[in-house]
C-alpha cells in the first residue's frame, strides 16, 4: 500500500530569476514540452495509469484544490481523505501506480467505501472510477517485469512468453528495427505486431509536444538548438529514431548551454527485456559556479583513467580497451526547472548510443538541487548509533563526488571490440588483444548489428550502472583525486573521512536495494538497487573484513562496519577485481560469462531474505518531489513554485494542465 509519505522541493526560483526574458521564454515553452510528455509514461507503465491520473485531476477540478470542503461534502473522514491525498501524490510524483525507484505496485490506503463516495462525486469520475475499480487497488501484479502472474509490462500485450519477445527482439535487430520508441502485441490469430510511437500512431501524447517545440525553437539561443529541435520534432512526429539520433549527434555539440534539456524515450530501465525506453523529459538551469569546479575535474581525466583496472602500458597508458581520446565532455551542474520522468535521477550521462559516443562524445549532467533536497531525506538507520551524526555530516559529499565519478569516468570510459560491416574491426583480428583476466586473446566481440543492450539484454541497463558506480567508488580514496575537490588531511572534512563515509555507504545502499527485490516474482525491480547488493557481496565475500553485516535476529536490527585498515588493501581490491570483469565482459560482449557471473553476486540467499525483512520493517516514508510551473503572464514569464505537501504536488500537476 502506499505509504505516508517524505516531501522535497525542488527549488528554482533563484536561478530562474537570473535568466534573460529570451531565456524565461525558452526555458517556459521546452518545460511545456516536457510535460506533455506524461501521458506517454503513464501508457508505458500500466493500463490502468492514465484513468487514474484523470481521476485525480477530475476530484482537484471539482473542489478546486479544498480537499476539507470535499470530505465534508462526500461525508469522508479527514484520515481517510489524508489517505487518498498521500496517494495521489505518490502516484504524481511517479508518474504511474508503480514506484519509479523499484517498480513495485502501489495501491491507496483507503477503503473500497472511500473510493465508492469520490466517485459519486460526478459522472466523470464515476466513469472513470468504473474502468479502474479493480486494478487500482489489486495486487498482484506486485511489480514491473516479464507479463505472468505475478507482474505486468505495458511492453507487451496478447499474452506473450519470454521467449516469443526474446524471438522478435532478435528478428527486429537483424532487420535494424530499433526497439527503443516501440511496445509488441501478439493478435488473436499469433502474429506479432510492433507498434512504433509517434504523433501518427496511437501514441497522440506526442503530437501535444510538438508545438512547446516549435515555439521554443523561436526562443533558441543559436543555430544548433533550432536544429536539435527540428530533429527532435521530426522524430516526434514520424516515430524515426534515426532523427532521434541525429538530434543527439547535435545536441551533443551544443556545449555549455544555459538551458539544458534531454528529451526522448532514453532509459531501457523498465523494460524486462532491457531494449524498450521509458519517456523522458528534462528542462534545466545550469550553476556556473558549481560548474566550475565540475570542469578542473574534466580537465584531469586522463590522468584518472590510467588509474583504472584494465589500463596498461599501450594506447599511451591506457590500455587496449580504452578509447585513444578521452574526448572532454560537457558536464554541468543544472537545477531541474522541469523533470518529467517516473525517476529523478542525480546525475545523468548520455547519449546511451555508442558509435555517437565513441565519434563526438556525451554529456554529463549533476542535477543539483536533487541531491541537495534528498540529503535531508530520513534514510535507513543501518549505521551504529556511535556513528550515525558523523555518517550523515559527510554523507552529502561523499555521495556527491561519487555521482560526479560514476557519470564522467564511469559511463565515460570503455571502449567496445567491435566487427563492422564489410569486414572491418576496430581492433587486429588476426592478433586479438589479450584480455587482462587470464593473459589470452580475446574470443568475443560485437558483431555487426549486435548491440550492448541488444547482446545483454535484462542484464545491460544493472550491469552498466553496477560498472559505473564501481569506477566512482575505485578512484574514492585517490588523494589527488580528492584533493582537486576540496579534501585533504587538513580539511574539514578529511579525504580519509570522505573514502570511509563511501564505504559505509556502500554498505547501506546494497542493504537498502534489498527493499527493491520481490520475493513473489524472485526479480530485482531496480537496476541500480540489484548493482548495489552486488556490490556489497562482492566486498563480503571478498573484502577481507572491510564491510561486515552485524545481523541481530532477536533485535530484528542489521547494522554495517567498515574496517578503515583495510579499505585500501582489501575493500578496493576486491571492487577493482569486479570492476575489471564487468568491464571486459561488456567490452568483449562476454553475454555468458557476464550472466554466470552476475547473476551469482546478485543472488538473493536465505540469509539475505531474513536481512530483507528487517530493511522493509524500516522502510522510511517514500520521497516524493514537488517541481514548480511557469506561465506566460503578457509579456512576462513567471514562476510559480509549491509547498512540499501532498496538495501542493496536486496543484502543481492541476495547473500544468497536461
Amino acid at each position: 500500500m502506499a505509504a505516508p509519505v517524505q516531501i522535497y522541493k525542488l527549488g528554482i526560483a533563484q536561478l530562474f530569476a537570473g535568466l534573460s526574458e529570451q531565456e524565461k521564454r525558452y526555458s517556459h515553452y521546452m518545460s511545456r514540452a516536457a510535460w506533455s510528455g506524461t501521458r506517454i509514461i503513464l501508457r508505458q507503465v500500466s493500463p490502468e495509469s492514465i484513468a487514474i491520473f484523470d481521476f485525480i485531476l477530475e476530484l482537484h477540478r471539482l473542489c478546486g484544490g479544498d480537499w476539507k470542503q470535499l470530505s465534508r461534502d462526500g461525508g469522508i473522514d479527514e484520515e481517510e481523505m489524508q489517505a487518498w491525498l498521500e496517494y495521489a501524490a505518490t502516484f504524481l510524483s511517479n508518474i504511474g501506480n508503480y514506484y519509479g525507484s523499484g517498480d513495485q505496485k502501489f495501491v491507496p490506503r483507503t477503503k473500497p467505501t472511500t473510493l465508492q463516495r469520490l466517485s459519486s462525486l460526478s459522472p466523470k469520475l464515476s466513469n472513470l472510477y468504473e474502468g479502474i475499480q479493480s486494478s487500482l487497488v489489486t495486487i498482484p501484479p506486485f511489480t514491473l517485469g516479464y507479463p505472468s502472474a505475478v507482474a505486468q509490462s505495458a511492453y507487451y500485450e496478447g499474452g506473450l512468453e519470454k521467449d516469443e519477445i526474446a524471438l522478435v527482439n532478435k528478428y527486429s535487430a537483424f532487420h535494424s528495427i530499433f526497439p527503443e520508441n516501440t511496445r509488441l502485441r501478439k493478435t488473436a490469430k499469433g502474429t506479432y505486431e510492433v507498434l512504433q510511437a509517434s504523433a501518427l500512431t496511437e501514441e497522440a501524447a506526442l503530437s501535444l509536444k510538438i508545438p512547446s517545440s516549435s515555439t521554443a525553437a523561436e526562443h533558441a539561443a543559436n543555430d544548433t538548438q533550432k536544429k536539435f529541435l527540428a530533429e527532435y520534432i521530426k522524430s516526434f512526429r514520424t516515430g524515426s529514431l534515426d532523427a532521434y539520433r541525429d538530434s543527439q549527434r547535435t545536441w551533443v555539440t551544443d556545449k555549455a548551454p544555459s538551458i539544458e534539456n534531454i528529451f526522448g524515450l532514453v532509459e531501457p530501465y523498465r523494460d524486462p527485456a532491457g531494449t524498450r525506453s521509458e519517456f523522458e523529459g528534462l528542462v534545466a538551469i545550469a550553476d556556473a559556479e558549481e560548474t566550475k569546479l565540475l570542469s578542473k575535474l574534466v580537465e584531469s581525466s586522463d590522468t584518472f583513467i590510467r588509474r583504472l583496472p584494465w589500463a596498461s602500458a599501450e594506447n599511451n597508458g591506457k590500455g587496449l580497451f580504452e578509447k585513444s581520446l578521452f574526448e572532454p565532455p560537457d558536464f554541468s551542474s543544472i537545477h531541474t526547472l522541469a523533470y518529467c520522468s517516473s525517476i529523478i535521477f542525480p546525475g545523468i550521462n548520455l547519449p546511451n548510443y555508442n558509435d555517437i559516443r565513441q565519434d563526438l562524445g556525451f554529456k554529463n549532467v549533476i542535477i543539483a538541487n536533487r541531491m541537495v533536497a534528498e540529503s535531508a531525506a530520513v534514510q535507513w538507520p543501518f549505521i551504529d548509533d556511535s556513528e550515525i551524526e558523523t555518517f550523515q555530516k559527510h554523507k552529502y559529499p561523499a555521495y556527491y563526488w561519487w555521482v560526479v565519478l560514476h557519470e564522467l569516468l564511469g559511463h565515460g570510459t570503455g571502449k567496445m571490440m567491435v566487427e563492422e560491416p564489410a569486414g572491418k574491426f576496430n581492433f587486429d583480428p588476426a592478433s586479438p588483444p589479450l584480455s587482462p583476466l587470464d593473459g589470452e586473446p580475446i574470443k568475443t566481440w560485437y558483431k555487426p548489428s549486435q548491440t550492448w543492450t541488444g547482446q545483454f539484454e535484462d542484464l545491460a541497463t544493472t550491469v552498466d550502472e553496477c560498472r559505473a558506480e564501481l569506477v566512482g567508488a575505485y578512484l574514492m580514496d585517490d588523494t589527488e583525486l580528492l584533493a582537486l575537490f576540496g579534501y585533504t588531511d587538513e580539511s574539514e572534512i578529511r579525504a580519509s573521512d570522505l573514502t570511509y563515509n563511501l564505504y559505509q555507504q556502500l554498505g547501506v545502499d546494497g542493504l537498502r536495494a534489498l527493499s527493491n527485490f520481490n520475493v513473489d516474482g524472485m526479480k530485482w525491480g531496480q537496476a541500480h538497487s540489484r548493482a548495489h547488493f552486488a556490490m556489497l557481496k562482492c566486498l563480503l565475500r571478498h573484502g577481507g573484513g572491510c564491510v561486515r553485516v552485524y545481523h541481530s535476529k532477536e533485535a530484528k536490527k542489521i547494522i554495517v562496519n567498515v574496517d578503515r585498515s583495510k579499505i585500501i588493501s582489501h575493500g578496493k581490491k576486491a571492487l577493482g577485481e569486479m570492476l575489471l570483469r564487468l568491464h571486459m565482459y561488456r567490452c568483449t560482449a562476454d553475454v555468458q560469462a557476464c550472466r554466470e557471473y552476475y547473476e551469482d553476486l546478485s543472488y538473493v540467499d536465505a540469509e539475505c531474505l531474513e536481512w530483507r525483512q528487517i530493511v522493509i520493517d524500516n522502510k522510511p516514508p517514500p520521497l516524493l518531489n514537488v517541481q514548480a510551473n511557469t506561465f506566460i503572464d503578457g509579456e512576462a514569464v513567471t514562476l510559480r513554485e509549491y509547498e512540499p505537501t501532498v496538495e501542493g504536488i496536486i496543484q502543481s500537476w492541476a495547473e500544468r494542465a497536461v
